[in-house]
């Protein structure tokens, strides 16, 4: 959800450069179930723009009306919202909706904090009490700094939600083929930070990859100065076999959660074994993150539907879920 905040945070910069007040809306607690959980946040500025949403749309008519409230007291306030006889959703949502106006200290901290890939913590104090005044704010843990995000004071004696925002996931994708154009738009689209890498003699740029974070035209060693981590997936696609070969090997022993490799699995298993002859001592749990053919089994055959077959993969992985029907989940969605 960091692509969320960070569209939350920056407009708010730039409403409160033109003197426009903005409000955060933040999900604290839910009894039951509803369309989306806890730690959602959403932004409603005085002249009636909204960034981000909460559920799937009726909430945030009801947000909009009792945000009008803290625009003109300045004062916070807890937001019950029965869902169980207005969404079809069995459950109460508890939304503290407080005033958002950062220094510029905090917009220049959470900069720093992204560029870092570093988790962070944000916490938000509130009260179910309806006579409460100032029912709650919040305050984001930046490293070792502590930055509310208004000038009111968190008041700690009140119940606590509590939330790790972890970096935004990265998507790093080699080759520069109109299918990795599709692959490009729709993980951007998730959210995800796109890094196109290309060979250094393709005349392309990253105009040509609608939402990609960043072009590399660069040779297979020089993938040697990305950084990666375990919010990093890769997918080899550059349609040749002596390239994905070489990106393959550079890829060893990089911290990545998966890597995906395009083509039929006689290619997967011929890749693998020239990549062995070239280096022995590769490590089983190196194996276990290649997937090849890259996707899940929908039936996809256009460059879109590839895509999405591909997007599902990596997020099956992630989240450490076996695709299935949900029509055929035992429990809740979310559990």
């Amino acid at each position: 959800m960091i692509h969320e905040l960070k569209d939350i945070i920056r407009s708010a910069k730039i409403a409160q450069s033109k003197g426009i007040k903005t409000v955060l809306a933040s999900v604290v607690s839910l009894d039951g179930s509803s369309y989306r959980r806890p730690g959602v946040r959403m932004s409603i500025q005085e002249n009636g723009r909204m960034i981000g949403a909460v559920s799937g749309g009726c909430v945030e008519k009801e947000i909009l009306r009792q945000a009008q409230q803290v625009f003109k007291t300045n004062s916070s306030t807890l937001m019950e919202y029965d869902g169980r006889y207005r969404l079809g959703c069995e459950g109460i949502l508890y939304i503290l909706i407080e005033p958002f106006y950062p220094t510029n200290k905090f917009f220049d901290a959470f900069e720093k904090q992204c560029s870092s890939r570093k988790p962070f913590l944000i916490n938000s104090y509130f009260s179910k009490e309806i006579s409460k005044i100032n029912q709650g704010s919040s305050c984001f843990h930046f490293n070792d700094q502590e930055l509310s995000v208004s000038e009111l004071n968190p008041k700690k004696n009140l119940p606590l939600f509590s939330q790790t925002i972890k970096q935004g996931f990265k998507l790093i994708i080699i080759g520069c083929e109109h299918d990795a154009v599709q692959l490009c738009k729709y993980a951007s689209a998730t959210g995800w930070d796109v890094d196109i890498v290309a060979p250094i003699d393709e005349l392309k740029t990253i105009n040509d990859f609608p939402g990609a974070t960043n072009y590399c035209g660069i040779n297979e060693k020089e993938l040697n100065g990305f950084s990666f981590d375990s919010q990093t997936a890769v997918v080899i696609m550059s349609h040749s076999y002596v390239r994905d070969l070489k990106y393959l090997s550079e890829l060893v022993g990089k911290e990545v959660v998966y890597i995906g490799l395009l083509g039929p699995s006689k290619r997967r298993e011929k890749l693998l074994n020239d990549l062995i002859e070239k280096n022995d001592l590769i490590s089983e749990d190196f194996f276990d993150k290649i997937y090849g053919p890259a996707g899940i089994n929908i039936g996809a055959e256009t460059p879109q539907e590839i895509a999405i077959s591909i997007l599902a993969e990596i997020l099956s992985v992630i989240r450490n879920q076996k695709p299935i029907y949900l029509k055929d989940k035992q429990i809740g969605i979310h559990q």
